[in-house]
């Protein structure tokens, strides 16, 4: 049963979905850091031989969509999309497990929604033969990347709205495949770990 104790299947789609999740995120990330040898480029092209990069505006447009949306499964991983944790930060055992999970059902509809009409708007843009103003680079490639990020983040988001049903049944089961969003507190201490070392400030500063 996926909602088992041990939760051993869900960690298993767990695993399963990592990998996917990193490689969109990789993209995402080659995609940012090719964006920037692309403006490198055009102001060197610009000011010493006056010859910009031809559909420089159109490119940047089209590479948006890859480092906007590419990483949003990842970040779910990580509970690092922005919460508002004043209310649920309040609760502890099943009352806070059953807020998380009406929370991810809610985030799951909204972008299941979104996949659906991602992928209409992809579609649309393919039969149209749609193409950039400047110069006429095709646009249903920047516009698929929606759909199917979004059908990673819906899968992550999926699997956290099981793992949190799973701990409203076993609060005291270890969580799988989900994120442990910290306090204020925590997250303050894993702030200065970061800037100044397991130390802390006095250990950063020698």
């Amino acid at each position: 049963m996926l909602l088992a104790s041990d939760g051993r299947r869900l960690s298993l789609l767990d695993r399963w979905l990592k990998p996917v999740e990193d490689g969109l995120n990789l993209i995402a990330a080659l995609a940012i850091f090719a964006l920037m040898c692309l403006g490198v480029a055009q102001i060197a092209l610009r000011k010493i031989f006056n010859a910009p990069i031809v559909g420089y505006i159109d490119a940047v447009e089209l590479a948006m969509a890859t480092f906007a949306f590419l990483g949003a499964a990842y970040c779910q991983r990580f509970g690092d999309h922005i919460r508002m944790d004043i209310l649920i930060g309040m609760l502890r055992g099943r009352a806070l497990w059953w807020a998380e999970f009406v929370s991810t059902l809610a985030a799951l509809a909204i972008v299941g929604v979104l996949v659906w009409f991602g992928w209409e708007h992809f579609l649309r843009s393919y039969t149209l033969g749609d193409t950039t103003i400047d110069a006429e680079y095709p646009v249903w490639p920047s516009k698929l990347l929606v759909p199917v990020a979004f059908f990673v983040w819906f899968l992550r988001l999926a699997l956290q709205l099981f793992g949190f049903l799973r701990l409203t049944r076993y609060p005291d089961a270890e969580p799988v495949g989900m994120p442990v969003v910290l306090d204020a507190a925590a997250l303050a201490q894993d702030e200065i770990r970061d800037a100044f070392g397991p130390g802390g400030r006095d250990n950063g500063g020698r």
